[in-house]
């Protein structure tokens, strides 16, 4: 009796040894929403009484989109933070984002990522227009997934090989696209241009698609978008446009650019074609109607179509 009292004594002490690990919590934020604060570059998510934050500077947060298997990766470290909280009540956004956060709930235990990775992956976000079929970016979605990543508890460690925090949604930059049909041409050059005091969408063209001839009905001449002629230029500008801005030898340097796409190489019959139909506009004057039929504009890793049809529109000529 006395040799297996002495065998059960030996396994509950077995039992109670600590390997200076802590038994394995779940930390489980799936259903919970992705929340930021706007104080600070702190983005969170937030269940009862649990707190999962992640604090990277906001240039982090790219406007180019990833490239398949490439997303942006950051090693966790005094800048790039991920924490986990636990409360003595609810938690809130007040207790995340106020310089001075409320007196309650407190804060009754801690978990801070001390090794890993921050892996961002970036996609555009985007409207279609399903009149016009055309599209704009409104925002980027990034998903972030942490990698190896090490929780220091307060008797040990958690890893987890892979752990999805989830999408992240920054708003775009809108482009006004505000033109009217009033298109002017360069004297010394094929360029023509359509402008508001913020932006211009520049159209170096084939001069054989500007001929002060009527086209006959329902035959407009016709090119495609290319990187020797036809070059499609749109331009954000940060300040005022003014007229002086073309025509001139050398790019100038005010106003300060912004943003700047190009148009993508157009396949005769299917994309990026550019029509002209010209008509007269009085004795000795023609007007020349020019259309932008699904043409892409392109910025490093981002597009969007500008439509079917897109009227880029009417260059007045004379003889």
């Amino acid at each position: 009796m006395k040799r297996v009292l002495s065998l059960l004594v030996f396994a509950l002490l077995l039992n109670g040894c600590d390997d200076g690990n802590l038994t394995q919590e779940d930390i489980n934020f799936e259903t919970a929403s992705m929340q930021s604060c706007s104080t600070n570059n702190i983005i969170y998510k937030l269940k009862d009484k649990e707190a999962l934050l992640v604090e990277i500077p906001a240039t982090s947060f790219t406007t180019e989109p990833s490239l398949t298997d490439t997303p942006t990766v950051l090693d966790i470290s005094t800048t790039n933070r991920v924490v986990y909280r636990f409360y003595g009540g609810t938690v809130s956004a007040d207790n995340i984002c106020e310089t001075i956060p409320p007196a309650t709930p407190i804060v009754t235990d801690q978990w801070n990522a001390t090794d890993g990775k921050i892996q961002i992956f970036t996609t555009a976000v985007k409207t279609t227009n399903t009149t016009t079929n055309s599209t704009r970016i409104t925002g980027y979605n990034h998903n972030i997934v942490f990698k190896n990543i090490t929780f220091a508890k307060n008797s040990g460690t958690q890893v987890y090989e892979t752990f999805p925090f989830g999408d992240y949604v920054t708003t775009a930059t809108t482009l006004p696209f505000l033109f009217d049909q009033t298109v002017e041409k360069c004297s010394a050059s094929n360029q023509i241009y359509n402008y508001t005091s913020s932006e211009a969408l520049m159209l170096t063209i084939d001069p054989n698609l500007i001929v002060n001839e009527v086209t006959p009905l329902n035959t407009p001449r016709t090119g495609i978008i290319g990187t020797t002629t036809n070059i499609l230029t749109y331009r954000l500008f940060s300040g005022l446009l003014t007229p002086a801005y073309f025509c001139n030898t050398t790019t100038p340097t005010t106003p300060a650019l912004s943003q700047e796409w190009t148009g993508v190489e157009g396949v005769a019959g299917t994309s990026g074609i550019v029509e002209v139909t010209t008509t007269t506009n009085g004795p000795g004057s023609f007007k020349h109607t020019i259309v932008l039929k699904k043409v892409t504009l392109k910025k490093g890793n981002n597009d969007f179509l500008l439509g079917d049809n897109f009227i880029y529109g009417d260059l007045l000529t004379t003889n």
